[in-house]
């Protein structure tokens, strides 16, 4: 498991433990660190873990509002607790986030991965569902962005 994906897990263990428990803010910081704690995560990805958990719960209202609009037939309530995380961290990471250090596509797919391996059955597919609209919705920022030179990098990088 790469150390993003299990700092990921980590984050989403913690909001779905506040979140089903209904606890204060200042509960989730004892629920994070103790997690931290038990999952012994990178030291270098600890900063990514708090820096992830403050955005998301900085950005939670606004969050919350897009889930509602994007999947209006599923009331934020009547979403299960883990579909509705996953949800808030791949939105986070999609809209609020660092794209150059979390392109688009790789927030979505790292938020589906979180969804097999914790959610229910259909759990993957309603959250592509749900973050697929949303992405294209704000006009698939990075599309167009492979990793891989372009033709025109290529040629350029062959003149003298």
């Amino acid at each position: 498991m790469s150390s993003r994906h299990l700092a990921r897990s980590i984050v989403l263990q913690s909001l779905y433990e506040w979140d089903f428990r209904k606890r204060s803010q200042g509960e989730l910081k004892k629920i994070l660190e103790r997690n931290i704690k038990e999952l012994d995560p990178d030291k270098e990805d600890i900063e990514f873990i708090h820096n992830l958990i403050k955005g998301i719960i900085e950005f939670k209202p606004r969050i919350d509002k897009i889930i509602e609009k994007a999947a209006p037939e599923w009331p934020i309530e009547q979403i299960t607790p883990i579909d509705r995380n996953v949800l808030r961290i791949g939105l986070y990471e999609l809209l609020f986030g660092d794209r150059k250090e979390v392109p688009p596509k790789v927030a979505i797919n790292e938020a589906i991965e979180l969804a097999k391996a914790y959610g229910g059955e259909s759990s993957g597919k309603f959250i592509n569902g749900v973050l697929g609209t949303i992405y294209r919705e704000i006009g698939e920022p990075g599309k167009d962005e492979t990793g891989k030179p372009k033709e025109e990098d290529k040629k350029n990088d062959k003149k003298p």
